[in-house]
């Protein structure tokens, strides 16, 4: 039986998992093993190429870790661009030969490990990086979104097909307390945020203009025809989290407590905000769809998904039959039919259908390959040398903070 077209993307997924799993163990395992030798050759000088510079241990054991993550996620990037180029060539290419591709990354990954620092890692990879973290920040949204309205679509689905008022007034009642729990850490998310961080007119303005966003997104909703409260919610709170990230930052020590201590806070909500999306690209067909901007009233995709008309019939009846009010609802059905579509098939340019355009799969690697490069961001800093409370390079703290913010707006 031939793999499904899902396969290729869950499998595409496992491999920027085991990345970050190689990123780690480059970063404390590897590199300050390879600090402590006491010998010197040709991949130790390699992995210490441009870090000797700094004066402490602490900062040049720091500055090599990064270079190591750099190698693993590069080596991502590089094989998924390839990817992206074979599966737009060949669209079924996403799916075949998963074994071998495995042992060519591996193998890359590898060869990266006798590559010089310099110029390949750090400055040509880190600052490709930074531009193509910041691109992801923007796809992340897009995917927290659709987490979002997946997520509300379907208890408002359980709530519709209850078999007692009680037990739909409970899902309901569900998403407004999960409503309630999101903007209660998004509140207290800027309060610390002002307590901690609001020394400087800097991190003020943009802690206040994430709160102005939260609220005016809020009410943009609740006014809205296909509001949902939840999306709202789930973006302020995301917002919040992009506001701490670009404000840890800031290289200006009176409004920046944890600098010069690495953020460790920052790196274990972005790993952990960054594997639930990696985990829905993965898993959801209505993730591939937003990236592939689709509609979903596209007749072909109903043929693809193997849906019959008497099926969409009967689901069109069930929707008008189900009619829930208030701005918890929302309108727009983006999650009840989204996980029929595993065994979908991607489509063949010039098919049966008609349709001409290339399969998404190739978006889908780009979308890897920048997810590659955030990942090289969240674990390094955005590039940043600091460690035992020295700061060595603040001029890429503070670009790297405009670009967050930038990013969040």
């Amino acid at each position: 039986m031939p793999p499904s077209a899902t396969s290729g993307r869950k499998r595409s997924v496992l491999l920027l998992i085991l990345t970050i799993i190689i990123a780690f163990v480059f970063q404390y395992a590897i590199g300050p093993y390879v600090m402590g030798l006491p010998i010197s050759n040709y991949v130790t000088n390699a992995w210490t190429d441009g870090c000797l510079k700094y004066e402490s241990e602490s900062l040049r054991e720091k500055c090599v870790g990064n270079q190591g993550v750099y190698r693993a996620n590069f080596s991502a990037f590089v094989f998924f661009t390839l990817a992206a180029v074979a599966a737009y060539c060949k669209p079924t290419a996403n799916r075949e030969a998963w074994p071998a591709k495995y042992v060519l990354f591996v193998f890359l990954a590898v060869a990266m490990c006798f590559i010089p620092n310099e110029p390949l890692f750090s400055p040509i990879y880190l600052n490709l990086a930074r531009v193509g973290g910041i691109i992801f920040v923007v796809i992340q949204q897009v995917i927290i979104l659709d987490i979002a309205y997946n997520w509300n679509e379907s208890w408002i689905e359980k709530s519709n097909q209850a078999e007692t008022e009680k037990l739909q007034k409970r899902w309901l009642g569900a998403i407004l307390a999960s409503c309630g729990l999101l903007f209660a850490a998004m509140i207290a998310g800027i309060g610390l945020l002002f307590g901690f961080y609001g020394g400087c007119a800097t991190n003020i303005a943009f802690i206040s203009i994430t709160l102005v966003f939260s609220i005016a997104l809020t009410a943009l909703q609740l006014t809205g025809e296909e509001g949902s409260l939840l999306s709202s919610a789930v973006i302020a709170t995301y917002g919040t989290y992009l506001c701490f990230t670009a404000v840890a930052k800031n290289p200006n020590e009176s409004c920046n407590p944890s600098i010069g201590d690495g953020d460790i806070l920052s790196i274990v909500l972005g790993v952990a905000i960054t594997t639930v999306s990696l985990a829905w690209t993965g898993l959801s067909y209505t993730a591939e769809k937003r990236v592939d901007g689709t509609d979903d009233d596209d007749p072909q995709e109903t043929m693809v998904t193997g849906e019959t008309v008497e099926e969409a019939n009967r689901e069109n009846t069930n929707q008008q039959d189900r009619i829930v009010t208030g701005v918890v609802t929302g309108t727009e059905d983006y999650g009840a039919a989204s996980h029929k579509h595993d065994e979908e098939e991607e489509q063949m340019p010039g098919s049966a259908t008609g349709n001409k355009s290339r399969p998404v799969s190739w978006k889908l690697n780009l979308v890897l390959a920048m997810i590659s490069c955030w990942i090289s961001m969240i674990l390094t800093g955005w590039g940043s040398i600091e460690a035992g409370g020295s700061l060595s390079n603040p001029d890429v703290s503070r670009v790297s903070m405009w670009m967050i913010i930038a990013a969040q707006w």
